[in-house]
């Protein structure tokens, strides 16, 4: 099954197809640091690093080799204007030219088959999505899912739109029954009675302390962490396995902590697992009791025996509202990228923060692997 991943970023989506089975022949996004990750992980790989609306300037002609002959098109294009659907056409406003695009380039491959995710808040214009899809020939649903029913420690609440192609003879309804089946794969393959948790992502790690020299992401050490770690104790359990693909990493990449000042590093040691700024331990240490009310998630301490929050790609700017739960400093990037359920042999390539931002923006591969063999097994 051939596929092309749009708005790829790092290639979570990807990995996740990948595994389900599907050839991801070609990924695009505008920025380089994403495709030089893509490309270190991903072997033969085609990365198209160009903005989707140049694509479109040029009467997609990047994608003329790939039109009528492409069985998937997946991707996740920013939507800013979503809650504006009930009044006007999502494509209509200004702010999701890049959902529109997404729609263009659609209607111009004609895959078979249609993945494309978002934030929930999406699901707000849902009925505007299906009519436009509906106008070019396709007809689906979204469904809502949470990553820690498929077996990842993540509170990730996300809308997957599916969307089948209309053969002319074929009445509608036999598509809306595919989603419906889809829905009951995944709930057959969902597990909420056998949780993984957050300590179970933080197993085996090398301990690591916070960085005190400012700008100095590429120093490198036993106490702050290596971008490589061939010395890794190749410890897992069963996430780790699962996540590793059964097979042995022999180095753990992207495990590396980061700069934070003394007062941070003190807040962090001070606050219990599940607490707040709010938290009566680091009250003499808040520079903003006056401002409770706006500051309330300023800090977090996660918690080892819950699910994680959802990784975002505000980790990029602080940690600070995911504070390790044993160590003084927020995660890694290689912790969050063990709760996003990328394998420990994947390396983040780019500046340190942009490691961040890659895993915070991707979909995670366990998740995106699931849905992909759903979708094939109804095919």
């Amino acid at each position: 099954m051939k596929s092309i991943d749009l708005f790829a970023g790092c290639g979570g989506l990807s990995l996740g197809l990948k595994y389900a089975g599907f050839d991801v022949e070609l990924a695009t996004d505008f920025k380089t640091y994403a495709c030089e990750t893509y490309l270190r992980n991903f072997n033969n790989a085609e990365y198209l690093v160009d903005d989707i609306l140049n694509i479109e300037k040029n009467n997609w002609h990047e994608f003329l080799q790939y039109k009528n002959n492409t069985d998937l098109i997946a991707g996740g294009p920013p939507c800013q204007g979503f809650s504006n659907a009930n009044r006007q056409r999502l494509s209509d406003d200004p702010r999701n030219k890049l959902y529109k695009s997404f729609l263009g380039a659609v209607n111009f491959i004609q895959p078979r088959i249609v993945l494309m995710e978002n934030v929930q808040g999406i699901t707000k214009a849902s009925s505007s999505i299906k009519n436009e899809f509906s106008s070019i020939g396709y007809e689906g649903d979204y469904l809502l899912l949470n990553a820690k029913d498929f077996g990842i420690p993540q509170h990730r609440k996300r809308a997957f739109f599916i969307f089948f192609k209309v053969k002319s003879n074929v009445n509608k309804k036999i598509y809306l029954d595919k989603i419906t089946e889809i829905k009951e794969i995944l709930k057959q393959n969902s597990d909420t009675s056998n949780e993984y948790l957050l300590k179970d992502a933080l197993f085996g790690l090398r301990n690591l302390k916070a960085k005190t020299i400012k700008n100095r992401t590429d120093l490198e050490s036993n106490k702050h962490g290596f971008r490589k770690d061939d010395t890794y104790n190749n410890k897992q359990n069963e996430y780790i396995k699962n996540i590793n693909r059964r097979r042995n990493s022999n180095a753990v990449f992207n495990h590396l902590a980061r700069y934070n000042n003394e007062r941070d590093i003190k807040i962090f040691g001070l606050l219990p697992q599940g607490e707040n700024s709010l938290h009566q331990s680091i009250r003499h240490l808040m520079p903003y009791k006056s401002r409770d009310h706006i500051f309330k998630d300023k800090y977090f301490k996660l918690d080892s025996n819950k699910v994680c929050k959802t990784i975002t790609a505000h980790m990029a700017f602080d940690c600070n509202m995911y504070i390790h739960p044993t160590q003084a400093r927020g995660l890694t990037p290689r912790e969050a990228a063990r709760v996003q359920s990328f394998p420990d042999n994947f390396e983040f390539i780019g500046p340190y923060t942009k490691w961040y931002e890659q895993i915070g923006n991707a979909v995670p591969p366990l998740l995106a692997e699931k849905i992909g063999k759903a979708i094939l097994k109804v095919l």
